[in-house]
């Protein structure tokens, strides 16, 4: 006999979890940061992504966090999934993201925005302008082409995978001996901007190299796995920070295109990547918070009238499916859902957005939920995800 699963009321009994947005930890959801400051002294708005997919928005972010400047947020579209809000372009007519307002200035060019934060509200350890971080973001941009030729052009021949790939590891080489030359995990002394500029591509390295690639950074590189370890201590870097499902998805529209080799590893890399498990991919190591399954359930009940009314499936039947997955997350017990509705849940699954929706663990709790309860009812799997634009992904459905 089926369990019946809980219905939105019980549900809502099971999830107390709240963040302070404004004051506490790093988020995605917050549009105003004060960090016990009185909103008399913000000085400064970031205009970025409503997706949390843009790298160069996610660098500004983080020296924000980290530098604890008061500042808020307007969230824009990107492109590859909306069309840019008009308010928007007569403000920056370019569209470019990110764009930093400062004592009523706009700056655009995430360098130049650093460079304009540092003379205004002084150094992250080091500045974008010192001889040593000069020669790091020098490096960066070494690794960031090396990376791009390998993932983002289609090889012919099988000797142009290899030499794009021996590319991308003699740079890797390169900035593993800068690693090793410091005492602290860290590019230099102790974290700096340095860091801050390194992370967003580097942690979309992580993670498209991996699905496309079958080569892990993090787990074939011993100092930049230190250095993952150490960002991830960092509350601000966590707030911020993507898994593998989501970027492997948002990259190729905004990359031009990612390219698989097709090796075995690649192949199966990718199976796990898009259909489990989730808690087998080397994308974070820190522990697991104990509210992760209370966070993901807060963030389904927030938005469950618009998560249902986009999904292709029947209303009713995915309403209950839903239920079912969520039961199976909050109580462990399995919950039959309606026949036909894995493809509702998968698709559901294939759309969680980290760190946009909710922080890495609580989105692997739920895709692990919405993939078991799927499999009760079907093997069948969804269309592949578009590639060429992220349209699906609309977020004036979730405004």
């Amino acid at each position: 006999m089926s369990i019946v699963p809980l219905d939105w009321e019980e549900l809502e009994k099971l999830t107390d979890y709240q963040i302070d947005r404004v004051n506490g930890p790093t988020n995605s959801q917050a549009t105003l940061r004060l960090f016990n400051h009185s909103e008399e002294e913000v000085r400064v708005t970031l205009y970025r992504d409503n997706h949390a997919w843009c790298p160069y928005c996610q660098k500004i972010w983080l020296w924000l966090e980290e530098k604890q400047i008061p500042y808020r947020i307007k969230k824009v579209t990107m492109f590859c999934y909306g069309q840019k809000e008009s308010w928007y372009k007569e403000k920056v007519p370019s569209g470019m993201l990110p764009a930093l307002e400062l004592d009523g200035k706009i700056i655009t060019e995430s360098d130049d925005i650093l460079i304009a934060l540092e003379k205004t509200f002084g150094v992250l350890t080091f500045g974008m302008e010192d001889k040593k971080v000069l020669a790091l973001r020098r490096l960066e941009r070494l690794l960031f082409r090396a990376w791009c030729s390998w993932l983002c052009y289609p090889t012919m021949f099988a000797q142009q995978e290899k030499n794009n790939r021996k590319q991308f590891i003699e740079v890797v080489k390169q900035v593993e001996n800068v690693l090793s030359q410091t005492p602290s995990p860290y590019f230099l002394e102790d974290f700096s901007t340095v860091d801050v500029i390194f992370t967003p591509y580097v942690e979309r390295m992580n993670a498209s190299l991996y699905y496309y690639k079958g080569y892990s950074l993090r787990e074939e590189n011993h100092y930049f796995s230190l250095w993952f370890d150490a960002m991830e201590s960092r509350s601000t870097y966590r707030g911020t920070q993507s898994d593998f499902h989501t970027h492997v998805h948002d990259l190729p529209p905004q990359m031009g295109g990612c390219y698989s080799n097709g090796s075995p590893q690649a192949m199966e890399n990718q199976q796990k990547v898009d259909q489990g498990d989730w808690f087998n991919l080397p994308d974070v190591v820190y522990g697991e918070p104990e509210n992760s399954r209370q966070e993901a359930l807060q963030r389904v009940l927030k938005h469950r009238h618009n998560i249902i009314k986009v999904n292709p499936s029947d209303d009713i039947l995915f309403d209950q499916a839903l239920r079912c997955a969520l039961s199976n997350m909050i109580t462990g017990k399995t919950y039959q859902p309606p026949t036909q509705s894995a493809l509702g849940l998968r698709y559901l699954r294939d759309r969680i957005n980290v760190p946009r929706d909710m922080s890495i663990y609580a989105g692997k709790r739920l895709r692990t939920a919405l993939e078991f309860t799927a499999g009760l009812d079907s093997d069948i799997q969804p269309k592949p995800l578009p590639i060429r634009h992220r349209r699906d992904q609309n977020p004036l459905n979730f405004h």
